[in-house]
């Protein structure tokens, strides 16, 4: 008989605590809870082998094992094959096969599936363009306190884009996108502290956005932050 996989006994704060120590002993432990047919263990193999860490990226093998895992019916594999299929990781990029299963995802209950379903409705990405559908989706992630689906939230009421123009709501949702750890929140965060003045505070979230934004995102903070009327926002972007 077969031993139970070790995976069966691990908290996932456990996993991630042993990931930091050992990123390849950890990794070891999850393929081989991947390879006795874990769905949790493919689509956590899965990730590892997007991000390289603790074995060598492959993204073929990486989107094999969400598709394993999605097969399974777990949502979020689901959602990562639909990651797979928008990026090109390890398939060729389709967008109409994303959509397909950011719908599932979001239909299923997930956070990420409806902010990605929801993207691809405002985009019109492999479907048809539908922005009062997209919101929906937004505000449906939000209640769930999914972060970027929040920031969208509060460009929404921003700009007065279907929803009631409403300044002290963006504002709020900027700030609660902030900080729950989304980069564009965190920026849209510091753009409406400078505009009341705050400029320690914009200068703060500022280069905490730019830790984890990606490098066109970066590289549009920093286009706009070199325009700045404010001398330490001018020297921010300088360091960007």
């Amino acid at each position: 008989m077969t031993a139970p996989s070790p995976l069966l006994t691990q908290t996932a704060d456990q996993m991630r605590e042993q990931l930091a120590t050992s990123p390849q002993v950890a990794a070891a432990l999850i393929r081989a809870g991947a390879d006795a047919g874990l769905p949790d263990a493919q689509a956590y193999y899965g990730q590892l082998l997007l991000d390289g860490q603790g074995v060598v990226a492959d993204p073929a093998e990486a989107f094999r094992q969400f598709g394993l895992a999605a097969a399974s019916g777990h949502v979020m594999a689901i959602n990562m094959v639909g990651r797979c299929h928008e990026k090109g990781w390890g398939t060729p990029v389709d967008p109409v096969a994303a959509a397909a299963c950011y719908r599932r995802a979001a239909e299923a209950g997930l956070d990420w599936g409806m902010y990605n379903w929801g993207s691809a409705l405002g985009l019109g990405a492999g479907v048809v363009q539908d922005e009062q559908a997209a919101l929906d989706w937004f505000q449906k992630a939000a209640a769930l306190g999914h972060a970027k689906s929040i920031n969208f939230l509060g460009a929404f009421h921003e700009e007065g884009r279907l929803l009631p123009r409403d300044l002290p709501r963006a504002g709020e949702c900027y700030r609660i996108a902030a900080e729950g750890g989304d980069f564009r929140g965190q920026f849209n965060h510091a753009r409406l502290l400078a505009d009341a003045g705050d400029i320690a505070a914009a200068t703060h979230w500022m280069q905490t956005a730019a830790t984890s934004a990606t490098p066109a995102f970066r590289a549009m903070m920093r286009d706009q932050l070199a325009a700045s009327p404010h001398a330490a926002l001018r020297a921010l972007a300088a360091s960007l």
